[in-house]
């Protein structure tokens, strides 16, 4: 049976990156993006190498019928392998009910249209980010039943009762998103594996993409964070991939229900107080 592949937010920076390594994994890959016009190029560029099959694929990663429009999809090539959901938005890029829906719901939405396809041997990794970890974020119970139920209908409400006037704070809303998508990867871990398939995270730190470039021009700390970095600098994209395509391979068969954190070992340097900023 042919495999098949899938990468959202595909059309540039990160997403674009895992896909050329999942593109290596799969007999076809879907490029799933907002942009159309960028899912469409990135396709074309891909399918210059040699590799997988690629398509392109116009979604909103919030949107229930367009989801179930990729699961037939997928259905209809063969067996599902591997999902790297990149997708995602930042705090500059929009109000927080919006940040919440895109990063949290949207995430949850993907699984629920994908994970009945989940077979032995199937990977999924979800993109978090460092955000959680370098605040130290430590929820309230009545926030994590919030966020553990992604899909309540009344979910942006909950999370406001608990947080109040903080909750409509984009930063604020991005770090509990992104908290509740490594919450979400662990229980996806638990549902998956009974049919043998699994479910990580990954954390990047500071990568220099263009979105990344564009949330450290309105956040002067980030470029304090990057001098603060053991490695003394930002991330790279393919180096982000590089983890995420192991996560995703049998080589990780075994791995299931982490996250795993890429970001130059600021958070560490940042937990104990041995960052110099450079």
């Amino acid at each position: 049976m042919s495999t098949v592949g899938v990468v959202t937010g595909a059309g540039r920076g990160m997403g674009l990156e895992c896909a050329r390594r999942v593109g290596t994994m799969v007999d076809t890959l879907l490029l799933v993006d907002l942009d159309g016009q960028a899912a469409q190029l990135a396709a074309e560029e891909l399918s210059a190498s040699e590799g997988a099959t690629v398509e392109p694929f116009h979604l909103d990663v919030t949107d229930r019928a367009g989801l179930a429009r990729l699961a037939d999809r997928v259905a209809g090539l063969g067996d599902l392998r591997a999902v790297a959901h990149v997708a995602g938005i930042s705090p500059t890029m929009a109000d927080w009910r919006r940040i919440v829906e895109v990063d949290l719901v949207g995430t949850a939405l993907l699984a629920e249209a994908l994970r009945p396809l989940a077979t032995a041997g199937t990977a999924f990794v979800y993109f978090s980010s460092m955000a959680p970890t370098i605040a130290g974020v430590v929820a309230e119970p009545a926030l994590d039943a919030a966020l553990d139920e992604p899909l309540h209908p009344d979910l942006l409400d909950r999370i406001h009762t608990v947080l109040g006037a903080q909750a409509e704070h984009p930063g604020a809303a991005y770090v509990w998103a992104k908290y509740g998508v490594r919450r979400f990867a662990q229980r996806e871990a638990i549902r998956l594996g009974p049919v043998g398939a699994r479910a990580c995270s990954v954390s990047p730190g500071i990568i220099d993409t263009p979105q990344g470039r564009q949330e450290s021009e309105h956040n002067p700390s980030m470029e304090a964070m990057v001098r603060r970095t053991p490695l003394g600098r930002a991330g790279r994209a393919a180096e982000v991939a590089a983890a995420v395509a192991f996560a995703l391979s049998d080589e990780a068969s075994f791995l299931n229900g982490v996250d795993l954190l890429v970001d130059g070992g600021v958070c560490a340097a940042t937990r104990l107080g041995e960052g110099q900023a450079r």
